[in-house]
């Protein structure tokens, strides 16, 4: 497979582009990969870069969209901080890659057994971690409450919860991206990445 070009990155709907991001975990579940030669890529990208889809993750190391998504250089931006959390620089940066390099897709995508997620169940305080969780907190708070059990099942509702209101504030917080879904030329999605499977 070739890097992409700025005519197949206009090819590209957000539908065909989630329809490519599926293929490719199907690929990456079954242990298979595209044919494509990397270095080539580099090669292809060095004058340009036209990502088709834009992916804001986790920065847990099992969590590679790149590789759980089966794609080469040059082909996805790749967003991550701890815990899928929206603020102002992640939203620039989808901003940047949606309006001014041509992503036709967002995903924010969670996973299970997710470490941020957990601690800001447990209402951890550490450092510049606190900050960082309190953007989990509303999903925390809409699933366990103040005083609700923490349990694994609780956990993984809270990382659903996390992934829907990070695209809800997205929408809400940027103008830039809730005009181009609204318009069509973007689409906005949640996903979850099992860990174990």
């Amino acid at each position: 497979m070739k890097a992409h070009s700025k005519e197949s990155q206009n090819l590209m709907t957000p539908e065909s582009s989630l329809t490519s991001l599926v293929e490719g975990n199907t690929r990456f579940q079954q242990n298979l990969r595209a044919d494509r030669n990397l270095l080539e890529q580099v090669k292809t990208t060095s004058t340009g870069q036209f990502p088709f889809a834009t992916i804001l993750s986790c920065i847990d190391s099992r969590v590679s969209s790149e590789l759980i998504f089966d794609q080469g250089i040059g082909d996805i931006f790749s967003a991550r901080v701890a815990g899928n959390i929206i603020n102002e620089d992640i939203l620039g940066s989808i901003e940047y890659g949606c309006k001014v390099a041509g992503s036709k897709l967002v995903i924010v995508m969670g996973h299970t057994k997710c470490g941020a997620v957990t601690a800001a169940c447990k209402r951890v305080e550490l450092g510049n971690i606190t900050p960082l969780l309190s953007k989990i907190l509303p999903a925390v708070d809409e699933v366990i409450g103040a005083n609700g059990e923490v349990t694994d099942s609780n956990i993984e509702k809270v990382s659903v919860v996390n992934i829907n209101n990070a695209i809800s504030r997205m929408r809400g917080e940027s103008a830039i991206l809730n005009e181009m879904e609204k318009e069509g030329s973007i689409q906005i999605v949640g996903a979850v990445y099992d860990v174990a499977s």
